[in-house]
């Protein structure tokens, strides 16, 4: 494992590299004994960098859910990220492709919660307990690590890959529909480029959000009421540029836009 000073100067290398815009040499080359629990104190650490500099805590991001995302990654275990308030942005807004370095975007559901959830036994019905609603959202994902031979300690050091969500459509209940059959359809400048189920983040889309409820738990946090939780991308990857047009059709849940400038 690494000593804290190593942490530090990592943490405060992505946020840098955040501001910069220009990723940094992957962690697992130049450090090669990091662990997933370094990865994860480097994470909690630019957390705090990030708070301290005027950012507030607005949810929490699921990452690596589905086989799509395994196997476009290599990567075969979940993942999670923080989501600041600055990273949610309106359905039909106009992203700059240049704040983002190598932006893809995904398909997810996100539940917005009423009641907090705490493990280390949470269970998939105190996470549909909690939750208030469930809302349709696109993530876009940036890279602060140069993305070449990552493995799941890079990703978990750059958050989870977490850039920003657009969040639109047509909120429901989650007693109001079958979470597992919502389906997406993802074009590109009007072209179908992926679809999915929702099913497919580990066979029911609020399964990955009580897996980081118990996650999270042996370190004394937990999900609170207000926050937003993005369960985890049923789709692979689509890598967008400038001038780009995203749109993503959910069926009775409604639409999702937004284009890169």
């Amino acid at each position: 494992m690494l000593d804290q000073t190593t942490i530090e100067k990592i943490a405060d290398e992505l946020v840098e590299a955040g501001r910069t815009r220009t990723p940094v040499p992957r962690l697992t080359a130049r450090y090669p004994e990091m662990t997933v629990e370094d990865s994860y104190a480097v994470q909690n650490l630019w957390r705090e960098r990030s708070e301290a500099n005027g950012r507030k805590l607005a949810g929490r991001k699921i990452g690596l859910t589905s086989k799509a995302m395994q196997a476009a990654t290599g990567i075969t275990e979940p993942d999670y990220g923080i989501i600041f308030d600055d990273m949610i942005l309106e359905n039909g807004c106009t992203v700059k492709w240049d704040q983002y370095t190598h932006p893809r975007v995904e398909v997810e559901l996100a539940f917005v919660l009423n009641r907090d959830v705490k493990g280390p036994n949470a269970s998939i019905f105190d996470v549909l307990n909690a939750t208030e609603y469930v809302v349709p959202a696109l993530e876009i994902l940036d890279s602060r690590i140069e993305m070449e031979g990552r493995t799941i300690v890079d990703t978990i050091s750059d958050n989870a890959a977490m850039g920003a969500m657009v969040i639109g459509g047509n909120p429901v209940r989650p007693q109001d529909v079958d979470l597992r059959w919502i389906a997406a359809i993802l074009y590109k400048n009007q072209t179908v480029e992926e679809t999915g189920v929702a099913a497919g983040v580990l066979n029911h889309p609020a399964a990955g959000v009580y897996w980081l409820a118990n996650k999270i738990a042996p370190h004394g946090d937990h999900l609170k009421a207000g926050e937003t939780i993005l369960a985890g991308s049923f789709t692979r990857p689509m890598w967008v540029y400038e001038g780009d047009t995203v749109h993503a059709d959910y069926g009775q849940l409604g639409s999702i836009t937004c284009r890169f400038e």
